[in-house]
């Protein structure tokens, strides 16, 4: 591998809109890791594409163990040196149609461990390393559920975790937005995955590549922002 390329991570890597990020990513010239917590399935996956692109691989990562991304920070340091982009796209949609009245709070608890905890740890994680190198791109795949200006009922704890994490992605941006680092959200929209489900009307090479455009901004690019299709939406 290059080390000269820039280092992107990917969250939640092994499938749908994770897998085609990755790929997208590979074919510009990233060092991407792929992660998952499933190891058997983030391991085919990664297979998978090396067999077209040398500069992809695997590490397993549980986003909701702090001590096991403490762990991979200290593998990719070693490894690489540093990180570029970080792409939080691990995600979770537990309670469909359940109203908030009724929704578990373990569920409640196990979506926001993923969906906002995963993302929020991995961020305080890598930003010391994009700051020491005065570069960082991070992109939060968020949803269109946690717009406040969309807000419904039910689904409360999806909504809740990406509402939070639209909050997350403001409060980072305002902080950082001296520096070379830029932070956004993205709306993928409702896409053909195990999550969304064959009747989605968007292809997950679709969304990947809308998420990517963001990873890939230059210092003139948009931080702070609330993406769907590459359009600022309403937070």
């Amino acid at each position: 591998m290059n080390p000269g390329r820039r280092v992107a991570i990917v969250t939640g890597g092994n499938r749908g809109i994770g897998y085609e990020i990755c790929k997208d990513l590979s074919r510009v010239g990233c060092n991407v890791v792929l992660t998952s917590r499933n190891e058997q399935e983030g391991r085919r996956a990664a297979a998978k594409l090396h067999h077209h692109h040398d500069n992809v691989v695997f590490r397993r990562l549980d986003v909701t163990d702090s001590k096991d991304i403490s762990s991979f920070r200290d593998w990719i340091l070693k490894i690489y040196g540093r990180v570029d982009i970080l792409i939080n796209n691990a995600g979770v949609y537990l309670d469909e149609g359940v109203s908030v009245f009724d929704v578990d709070e373990n569920i409640m608890h196990d979506t926001l461990a993923v969906n906002f905890y995963g993302a929020f740890h991995m961020c305080r994680t890598f930003v010391p390393i994009m700051r020491q190198n005065g570069y960082g791109r991070i992109v939060n795949v968020s949803s269109g559920y946690g717009a406040m200006s969309e807000m419904g009922g039910y689904v409360a704890a999806y909504r809740i975790s990406k509402a939070s994490l639209n909050a997350l992605t403001l409060i980072m941006a305002n902080e950082l937005r001296d520096g070379n680092i830029k932070v956004n959200a993205v709306c993928p929209g409702w896409v053909r995955t195990d999550m969304g489900g064959g009747m989605a009307p968007i292809s997950p090479q679709a969304a990947a590549k809308d998420i990517v455009h963001f990873a890939l901004v230059d210092a003139k690019g948009p931080t702070g922002g609330f993406f769907r299709h590459k359009k600022l939406i309403q937070w």
